[in-house]
């Protein structure tokens, strides 16, 4: 019997999407997914009422080395907040008058062998 493993990259789109979908139940709306700029990446960027949400997954299969939320350094979030306002200057806004925000969604678990992830959706996280 041949066991196929997923690469690093599969495992992180199948959380993303995971994410992506719990937070539509959860009522807000997708606007796009992986925006990149020079400086980094945002991973899923949704709306919620007036609000935008630039988004954070972070997959851990275990917290043996702090868990997910540990993977968000400082230097993590400036990279972050750079993006998103180089997004928001694409979309002919700005920070000052558009309300935005930070999430961070942790997925703690076995995800790609069929088993129920731990999930915590961390509002407004930095």
């Amino acid at each position: 019997m041949i066991k196929k493993t997923l690469t690093t990259c599969q495992i992180g789109q199948l959380n993303e999407c995971l994410a992506r979908q719990y937070l539509i139940q959860q009522g807000l709306r997708y606007l796009t997914q992986n925006f990149h700029s020079r400086q980094g990446e945002i991973d899923l960027i949704m709306q919620e009422q007036e609000t935008l949400v630039f988004i954070e997954v972070k997959y851990r299969k275990n917290n043996n080395f702090g868990g997910a939320i540990a993977a968000v350094s400082y230097n993590k979030q400036q990279r972050l907040r750079k993006t998103a306002t180089f997004y928001l200057q694409r979309q002919g806004l700005n920070a000052y008058n558009t309300p935005c925000r930070f999430d961070v969604i942790t997925i703690q678990g076995n995800t790609y062998n069929n088993s129920t992830p731990q999930m915590t959706w961390l509002k407004n996280a930095f």
